[in-house]
Order: structure tokens, then C-alpha cells, then sequence
């Protein structure tokens, strides 16, 4: 890795600058500092004009002292103060390695480092020591590019050792978010006390369940039993076994010894216990750390749920706030509107399309929550009810849905209509806030309404469905690249799905339920664009649904009966 160059060794487009001043011509040559900084280490390197040998250990760097302090406030205090090194001919610096040293005087010279595994340990505190900062940032920056489960505990003790104070917070938020496999490793079991403490009392930490808290702790525990386990109330303070259920609290938490031989553990025990003999719906009145659910970085603020049907479209607008554990109702949508698509974009809640009940909707609307009010931004082209929505860079894409239009199946033969179909559009727009505008973007080959839509990689993509005029549930599923603005077919679904959830996790598309066209399925699969195939998770969900709701977190704290 190298390191920015800093002034004087700052990096330049043009050869010089002319300003007209009072008449005259001011001359910028912005190489000039470039190739001064050249010229001095070509004449160090053959030892011209040298008037310093720096020391460590066996090794001496010859070098030039008025660019050493022009560089290093170490070194500009050192040969401009009162110090025995201002007119020594040799300094020995003690506290740094030989080849360290080396390769911050040629940093100094050239504005060039390279930051690696090896010797990043070394680097940073040598650069701290003779305050180039540039270096110890390159430094930071680069243990901060390497955190990683197994490692991260340690970065945060390095970064904490030598005061490092954004690398320190980051490698602690990294430790939080990876708590589950952070503990497996060895740098856990090797943590102190109040390392422990530190991490598991966070409300940031992300725990599928608190099960993975507890077992934790017992780990860190038993790893030097005879030590630490007089340590065991001073961590139970900070384990929240109200959040576990009650299964596991008798049947893992009383068993566990460590519990049964402590009194002030099992005093937490009886408060969890007591906790549950609570009806559910007082518990959240009972206000403690070990009550008050965690609530990591990832965690959304809110959830929104926008208009719907009950049984008729209505309009009113609910948001779940996931800290206070509340349900609360804001401003009410302008129009009665079910079957929309609702998305988040530029910090905006938009409702697009929909159905009012007596027509399928072409507007759309937005929703504010600094002013709680809804506002109609621009129609899109086409009424859509039953479309798949979704945001890509600074796009909303309103994919397919129905328009209202019911076909009919008239047979030659009898003279007689035989069916109606609705017809579901193939047609896709693209709304710009930034300039208020809907335009056409490429069709789908197919048309669907019912239609799931999610977004990989910067491709959005188009799945199942339902077509309208064979009046069959979809299997096919289409990608579109915005770059080329194509549609393209991509590998089926193993079964037809109309109505399906979908959400994408890791790089994966996940497609949930749906209904095939005679029921409502339980399977889910996901499709990995790097292999362009579809793969069944081996376990099926309990019901079969269609037109659920899908979204994802990293905080749920699992509730079991």
C-alpha cells in the first residue's frame, strides 16, 4: 500500500500557474517541489551533502537533517532545540528497528511506503513515534481492510495500545457485528474481564439469539475455570436471560453447574423466570438492561406498514418503532391504496400505483417524515396495481401489474365466449426524483403482474409471475441490466410462482412461496447469478402463503414458545 503524498511531496497535473499581480507575472511551477524531493534523495543515496547517520541497531541511514525536520516534527524538535542530538554527527534512535527506520526516512524522501501484514505492527508505532502521521493513517487504514473474526480482538487491543482511536472504534463495531464468530476464536477465550464485560454488555452486539451471549460467557469461563470463576456474577449482570425462553432457561441455564453453585446467578435466573410468569403483554413494562432488547447498527428504526386492504383500500399509514416496541399511526395516504408498491428511496417513502378499490392507479406519492406529510410527485405512464417495485442506484422501477383490462375468450366454433383473462402489463418504468420524471425503460419479454422484482449486483431482476393471457403462474425469470437498458431470460424456477416474496441476501436472490396455480407453496429457492442457477433450501416452511411480506435483519432475538 502506499501512502498519500502529503506537502511537500504533493503530486501535480500541470507544470506551472501564471497570475497577473500589480502588473507583473506570478510564477507557479508546481514540480518544483517534486523534483527537489528527487534531487535530495538521489544525492542521499551517493551520501552528498549528508550531514546526519541515523542509528538503530546495526543499521545507519545517512541522511540530510533540514529534510528530516522539514518532514517529522520528532525531528525538527530533536535538531532545532537544545538537545545533544542538534549537532551530533550520529543519533541513535532506540526505540525502532533498523529496517523500519530505513523505510520511513524513505518515505520521507519519496512519499512512498508500503503497508503490509509483516510489518504493519512495527510501522505504525515507529511512525507514531516520529509523528508521521500520514504513515500511522496508511497503517490504520490497512488494519482496518484486514479486520476479520479471528483477528479483530486483537486489531482493537493493537489500536487501543497505541491510542489509534478510529481504528479502535471500528474494530470494536467489526467485533459486534461478528459476535457469533468472533467468540469461536482463540483471541475471545484470551480476552480480561473487563474486555468481556465490554463486549457483552453492548446493545450493539449482534446475536441471532441471546443462547449465543450466554454460551459465550460459559466458554470464556471454563477456558481458565480455577481463575475466573469468581468473575461468574460479574458477567451474569450483563447476560440478558429474560430474552431467552423459557426452555432454554430450564432446561440449559438451571442445569448449567456453574449456575447451581452461585447464588447471585441464580438470583438472575429467578428475575428471568419471574419475567416470563408475566402475561406477554406487561413484559415490556418491566424496564431493565436485561430486558431492553439489543439493538445493533443494523437494526432499521422503524418499520412502515402503507394503506392496504381491510376489506375495502384504505388509507391509513402505521410504523412499528422497533426500540420503543410501539405501534403509532402518522399522516394518512391522500387516496385510498392496496396492492402498490412501496419503496425506500433519498430518505423518502414512495406508494406507487395501486388499487383505490374502483380503479387500478397510475399516481404516485411520497411520503416526508421530518414534516409527516405526503406530497404527489409525477404519475407514472400507466395504471399498475400488483407490481413489483424496486430501487436501483437512483431509480425506482415500477415493473409490470395489471392495469385493469380483462380480456375475454370468444370461440369460433360456438359462437360462444369461454373465459375472461386480465391482462398484465410487460411494460417497465423509471421514476427520477431528481428531475420528477417517469420514462419508459426496455419491456420484460414477458408480461406479469403479481410479479417479484429484487435487485443483485446492480442488475434488477423479474420473477415468475403471472401472465394474464395463458392464465398460468410463471416460472421464467428475466434480468435487466440498466447499462444496456435489456431484459434477458435467466434460468427458471424449479416451479411456477406468481405472488412469491423475495428479498437478496449476500449476492443471492431468494424467492419465498408464491402460489403455483393450484396452491399456495411452502418451498424456497435462491438463485446465484454467478452460476446462473436456482437452488431449493432443503426445508420448507411450515404454511404454504403467497403475497407475503419478506425483509431481513441481523438482530432478531429468537422467541420460541
Amino acid at each position: 500500500m502506499v501512502a498519500s503524498p502529503a506537502s511537500p511531496h504533493r503530486n501535480c497535473t500541470t507544470e506551472s500557474e501564471e497570475d497577473m499581480v500589480n502588473g507583473g507575472m506570478l510564477t507557479f511551477n508546481q514540480t518544483h517541489m517534486r523534483k527537489a524531493f528527487q534531487l535530495m534523495n538521489d544525492l542521499r543515496s551517493k551520501q552528498l551533502l549528508c550531514d546526519v547517520q541515523l542509528i538503530a541497531g546495526r543499521v545507519q541511514v545517512p541522511a540530510h537533517r533540514v529534510v528530516l525536520a522539514s518532514c517529522s516534527p520528532y525531528f525538527c524538535a530533536m535538531f532545532t532545540g537544545d538537545m545533544s542530538e542538534s549537532k551530533a554527527q550520529q543519533v541513535e534512535i532506540r526505540e525502532v528497528d533498523g529496517l523500519t527506520l530505513r523505510k520511513l526516512v524513505d518515505y520521507i524522501y519519496t512519499a512512498e511506503i508500503e503497508v503490509t501484514e509483516d510489518n504493519v505492527q512495527v510501522l505504525l508505532p515507529a511512525a507514531s513515534l516520529l509523528q508521521l502521521m500520514d504513515v500511522r493513517q496508511v497503517c490504520c487504514e490497512f488494519l482496518q481492510s484486514q479486520l476479520h473474526p479471528s483477528n479483530c480482538l486483537g486489531i482493537r487491543a493493537f489500536a487501543d495500545l497505541h491510542t489509534c482511536t478510529q481504528l479502535l472504534g471500528q474494530a470494536h463495531a467489526y467485533a459486534e457485528q461478528h459476535f457469533t464468530e468472533v467468540v469461536q476464536g482463540e483471541e475471545f477465550l484470551s480476552l480480561s474481564l473487563q474486555q468481556v464485560c465490554s463486549l457483552i454488555s453492548s446493545d450493539k452486539l449482534t446475536v441471532s439469539t441471546e443462547e449465543k451471549v450466554f454460551e459465550a460467557m460459559i466458554s470464556w469461563i471454563k477456558h481458565d475455570k480455577p481463575t475466573r470463576l469468581e468473575y461468574m456474577p460479574k458477567l451474569m449482570e450483563h447476560v440478558r436471560l429474560p430474552l431467552l425462553s423459557r426452555d432454554y432457561l430450564v432446561q440449559i441455564v438451571e442445569e448449567e453447574a456453574l449456575i447451581k453453585n452461585n447464588n447471585t446467578c441464580k438470583d438472575f435466573l429467578i428475575e428471568a423466570m419471574k419475567y416470563h410468569l408475566l402475561p406477554a403483554d406487561q413484559r415490556h413494562l418491566i424496564k431493565t438492561d436485561r430486558t431492553r432488547p439489543r439493538t445493533p447498527v443494523s437494526i432499521p428504526k422503524v418499520m412502515i406498514v402503507v394503506g392496504g386492504q381491510a376489506p375495502k383500500a384504505i388509507r391509513s399509514v402505521e410504523c412499528y418503532d422497533f426500540q420503543e416496541d410501539r405501534w403509532y399511526q402518522v399522516a394518512d395516504l391522500p387516496s385510498r391504496r392496496c396492492r402498490a408498491g412501496v419503496v425506500s428511496m433519498a430518505s423518502r417513502v414512495y406508494a406507487v400505483g395501486g388499487f383505490n378499490s374502483s380503479l387500478r392507479e397510475r399516481t404516485v406519492d411520497v411520503y416526508d417524515g421530518a414534516s409527516d406529510q405526503w406530497s404527489a410527485v409525477a404519475s407514472m405512464q400507466e395504471r399498475r396495481s400488483t407490481l413489483g417495485a424496486a430501487v436501483l442506484g437512483d431509480l425506482l422501477y415500477a415493473v409490470g401489474g395489471f392495469n385493469g383490462s380483462i380480456g375475454t375468450d370468444y370461440n369460433t366454433h360456438t359462437g360462444m365466449f369461454q373465459g375472461r383473462w386480465v391482462y398484465s402489463l410487460s411494460t417497465v418504468e423509471a421514476y427520477n426524483y431528481k428531475t420528477n420524471e417517469w420514462l419508459y425503460v426496455a419491456s420484460m419479454n414477458t408480461r406479469r403482474s403479481s410479479v417479484g422484482v429484487g435487485v443483485v449486483d446492480g442488475k434488477l431482476y423479474a420473477v415468475g409471475g403471472y401472465d394474464g393471457s395463458s392464465r398460468q403462474c410463471l416460472s421464467t425469470v428475466e434480468e435487466y441490466d440498466p447499462v444496456t437498458d435489456q431484459w434477458c431470460y435467466v434460468a427458471d424456477m424449479s416451479t411456477r410462482r406468481s405472488g412469491a416474496g423475495d428479498c437478496c441476501i449476500n449476492g443471492l436472490l431468494y424467492v419465498i412461496g408464491g402460489d403455483d396455480g393450484s396452491c399456495n407453496l411452502s418451498s424456497v429457492e435462491f438463485y446465484n447469478p454467478a452460476t446462473d442457477k436456482w437452488s431449493l433450501i432443503p426445508t420448507n416452511m411450515s404454511n404454504g402463503r403467497s403475497y407475503a411480506g419478506i425483509f431481513t435483519v441481523h438482530w432478531w432475538m429468537e422467541v420460541k414458545p
